[in-house]
């Protein structure tokens, strides 16, 4: 079976190979041309292929073992790279092609040689649309596609979906790219070439913001989804000798590693050495169920006492001390 690393790695080497070939023949037809809406697209590949390398780098980064100054790992690093590539779409991506398209406006100038922009437009989307197809089979799953947004929102796995939508903005923006210089040609109006490369800026610009959001919630800290919570609390519960499970906190290091702190009461009958054995039972069954958990911590706590803590913590204001 493929492990999820290895198969966030295989869609960005797809898209990584997709992009380069695109990159190529969108700067071909824009020397050749001159049109605006296509050197923006090229520009577009270029920063697509930038960023497929930084999440590379990020999961390299992350796979790094613990160490005396790092003891939970470096896992984030994939968090920390997502969002310096969503920053990036926003800066290259986005900024140069908002401004080629004003300066295009400003300054217009004929297209030469249309048809090869509509042949390499043709070329782009055959290449985006088999990228996008492999990332959507990885990132989908069994998944309808009405849930794709909220599963965009719950995932933690950033490289998947920041290809995704990528390649998304990448189809979108040959569309913008193939209106602007139709219409360019079809009115004898060079502008609708600059208007077609802001247009560009705006949805990579759009998609940055997303992209923003979502891998600063990562960086920060997410728990973990609820049927993991759920299925944490239940196995814990189910062991003889608990008498109950209070709560779990968890949080991801990285798409595929959590960490868990479980409040557990323990029957009052037991005794420590007791104790120690259960707590020993629990982690084996606990890490064998969710490999994902990287490191667990059981506190001993009565229910009374976890919700006292919980409430002080959420209500207490994070100046005082």
């Amino acid at each position: 079976m493929q492990q999820p690393a290895e198969s966030s790695r295989l869609v960005i080497y797809a898209a990584l190979a997709g992009n380069f070939l695109v990159a190529l023949t969108k700067l071909w037809a824009a020397a050749w041309t001159g049109s605006s809406a296509m050197l923006s697209e090229s520009i577009h590949s270029l920063v697509d292929m930038g960023n497929e390398l930084l999440l590379l780098y990020g999961l390299q980064r992350a796979n790094r073992r613990p160490d005396h100054d790092h003891p939970l790992g470096y896992g984030r690093e994939v968090y920390f790279w997502s969002f310096v590539v969503a920053v990036l779409i926003v800066t290259f991506g986005a900024g140069l092609s908002i401004y080629e398209g004003i300066r295009h406006i400003l300054d217009p100038e004929p297209m030469e040689n249309v048809v090869a922009n509509y042949l390499v437009l043709l070329a782009a989307a055959i290449f985006e649309g088999c990228s996008w197809l492999l990332t959507l089979h990885k990132f989908k799953g069994r998944k309808r596609l009405a849930e794709l947004p909220d599963e965009v929102l719950r995932s933690k796995d950033p490289p998947t979906f920041i290809v995704l939508l990528e390649d998304t903005a990448a189809l979108l923006g040959i569309a913008a790219a193939f209106a602007g210089i139709w219409l360019s040609q079809h009115f004898n109006e060079p502008i609708w070439d600059g208007v077609a490369s802001i247009v560009i800026g705006v949805i990579l610009a759009a998609t940055a913001a997303v992209l923003g959001q979502e891998t600063k919630g990562l960086l920060i800290g997410e728990r973990a989804q609820q049927e993991v919570l759920d299925s944490i609390l239940a196995e814990a519960t189910s062991l003889d000798g608990v008498a109950g499970a209070n709560g779990v906190l968890t949080v991801h290091l990285a798409p595929h590693q959590i960490l868990a702190a479980l409040s557990v009461e323990f029957e009052d009958k037991l005794t420590t050495p007791q104790i120690e054995a259960l707590v020993i039972e629990m982690e084996t069954h606990l890490h064998a169920l969710h490999p994902e958990i990287v490191a667990l911590f059981i506190k001993p706590q009565t229910a009374g006492r976890f919700h006292d803590v919980l409430h002080k913590q959420r209500n207490e204001d994070p100046g005082t001390t």
